[in-house]
């Protein structure tokens, strides 16, 4: 598609399919068009006003690179921009408030535990131990990640930033060791095959 000439009375669809092509101008005049709700709705989720700035910094450069996936039948290029906003800033938030944690101490302070009433050693029983020993066996990477995704819920996206990793290592880490873990107790008989 050929561009005449991108003013500020263009489109935003047509400033989006400009900017997938790379005219410079387009990238111009989205980001005055589109700069103020962005840091707008970055600084209400963040409320911290050096992040709000990052966030919008971050979801422009993402809006971007994506322009080209913008599809008009979903909705309007600004409910687009605003909810690729909203994502970002939510997880920067997340990622910023939650604490940092040593899996390795949660996996000997919890799991390692003997603090338990009669009642939870029936209830828990060996299999607690068996996981103990299924954990031990795998390679602390695997561990690690098991143990933030499983016992403190974190997504692989805040795995990766906690552990300074990229993002497809952390789903790789968390995969293998869960691959791991069922092949041990699949062959001690605690899962079917």
């Amino acid at each position: 598609m050929e561009f005449d000439e991108i003013s500020p009375e263009t489109t935003d669809e047509t400033l989006l399919l400009a900017m997938a092509q790379g005219i410079p101008e387009a990238i111009t005049v989205f980001v005055r068009r589109f700069q103020r709700r962005v840091y707008g709705l970055a600084l209400m989720i963040a409320n911290d006003e050096p992040l709000a700035e990052e966030i919008a910094q971050e979801s422009l450069l993402k809006i971007w690179r994506h322009a080209a996936m913008y599809d008009p039948r979903r909705g309007s290029v600004t409910s687009w921009v605003l909810t690729i906003t909203r994502h970002v800033a939510i997880d920067r938030v997340r990622v910023r408030t939650l604490p940092r944690v040593d899996p390795e101490a949660l996996y000997r302070d919890e799991l390692q535990s003997d603090n338990r009433s009669p009642e939870e050693e029936v209830v828990v029983g060996d299999s607690v131990e068996f996981l103990r020993y299924a954990l031990e066996q795998l390679p602390p990477e695997q561990r690690r990640a098991l143990i933030l995704a499983s016992f403190y819920g974190r997504t692989a996206n805040e795995i990766a930033v906690d552990e300074s990793i990229p993002l497809g290592t952390a789903k790789t880490r968390i995969r293998s060791g869960l691959r791991n873990l069922r092949k041990q107790f699949t062959a001690e008989g605690y899962l079917n095959p």
